[in-house]
């Protein structure tokens, strides 16, 4: 029962504001409408995105990858430092680049932001990342949603996460049954630590005492800016890749579980890639590393150590496939190879395999890296 002098209790009261909801999408609107493609149907506000399959019709048997995925603990710095336009990228490179793992276009997209408080201001930034990701992916952004949690969440709290859905033929299926021994292990260089073990790397510069603020000789600006670079998108050169005829046998995204476990998941059961550290990793993962004493075990199975990804191909190929990656801005490097399992009892490093659930291949991490 109430009393008499009680004031009444409405959506607003109760800390959700639907007219900032409402202005957050006319904010957002130009953003989202340069991420699109010509199959999209109906604009932004629909209940549903809507895109146009009739071109599947065209294709001998169209098979659909789906993905999803967020940016984790990433958020966190982005919220800290008030920057909030690049975090929508990092969503997009997560979620698009691993369906081009399997051969597939990614075509369209949609994005969920739970927040503690809707700003308008803030929430179209986070989606002018998106949009800006989606344009680079060449993926329509067909829709979205914003939610308020006040008591969930705090009111500069929020998070962000995406799925996206693309389209491959079924005899273009990337995967360990294509991959043969003697094929080789391309690299293709992260931007930096791209959207994983930001728990990890959170927990050092606090330990640390390090503020995002702190100017990095090494890194030539602040830890937190180099924290919040952008994940690099890799679908529009990866495609390239796919539709060139180039003897591409597998990709493996190296993000959550480091190269070697995300290389181990697209190999055949019984084989083994063996990969040296012939590459100098950006300054960030040794900051992290000695700042931290993280053992590189620890490190390598957190962060991509300066490779977002990683193609197997036939060697003859590696020419070729370089080139087109460079035509991109993408100075691509052979790191290794798929050879014989019994080559792992020459070397005394571990070898990784069995990752996230996958009976897949091995893949043993040798050498050191240079200096």
């Amino acid at each position: 029962m109430s009393s008499s002098d009680s004031q009444p209790i409405t959506y607003a009261t109760a800390g959700v504001d639907v007219h900032a909801g409402d202005r957050a999408v006319e904010l957002m609107k130009e953003s989202v409408r340069r991420a699109t493609r010509p199959e999209v149907l109906g604009g932004l506000g629909g209940f549903a995105g809507m895109f146009d399959a009739s071109a599947l019709k065209g294709m001998r048997r169209p098979v659909l990858a789906t993905s999803t995925d967020g940016v984790g603990t990433k958020v966190a710095i982005a919220q800290a430092m008030d920057v909030h336009d690049t975090i929508g990228q990092d969503l997009v490179g997560m979620v698009v680049d691993d369906i081009v793992v399997s051969g597939a276009e990614p075509l369209f997209m949609t994005d969920y932001i739970a927040c503690g408080r809707v700003v308008p201001e803030r929430i179209a930034a986070i989606v002018s990342g998106i949009a800006r990701g989606c344009e680079l992916a060449g993926v329509a952004l067909v829709g979205g949603e914003t939610a308020e949690h006040p008591g969930l969440l705090g009111p500069e709290e929020y998070d962000v996460a995406g799925a996206a859905t693309g389209v491959v033929e079924h005899d273009e299926i990337l995967g360990p049954h294509r991959v043969e021994r003697g094929d080789v292990i391309l690299a293709l260089p992260s931007s930096g630590l791209h959207s994983n073990g930001y728990s990890l790397v959170r927990r050092v510069l606090a330990a640390a005492g390090w503020e995002w603020d702190r100017h990095v000789d090494e890194l030539g600006r602040t830890i937190g800016e180099e924290c919040l670079e952008p994940t690099r998108i890799y679908t529009r050169p990866l495609l390239e890749l796919v539709r060139a005829g180039v003897g591409l046998h597998a990709l493996s995204h190296v993000t959550g579980g480091g190269l070697a476990a995300n290389l181990a998941r697209v190999l055949p059961a019984g084989s083994l890639a063996t990969v040296e550290r012939s590459w100098t990793p950006p300054p960030i993962f040794r900051l992290v590393q000695e700042l931290g004493r993280v053992p590189l075990a620890d490190l390598e199975q957190t962060l991509n150590m300066g490779v977002g990804f990683v193609a197997v191909l036939a060697p003859e190929h590696v020419g070729r496939a370089s080139g087109i990656l460079a035509q991109h801005g993408i100075t691509a490097r052979v790191v290794g190879a798929v050879g014989d399992p019994s080559v792992a009892e020459r070397h005394a490093e571990p070898v990784v395999q069995g990752a996230k659930g996958v009976d897949g291949g091995a893949v043993q991490m040798v050498g050191t890296y240079p200096a």
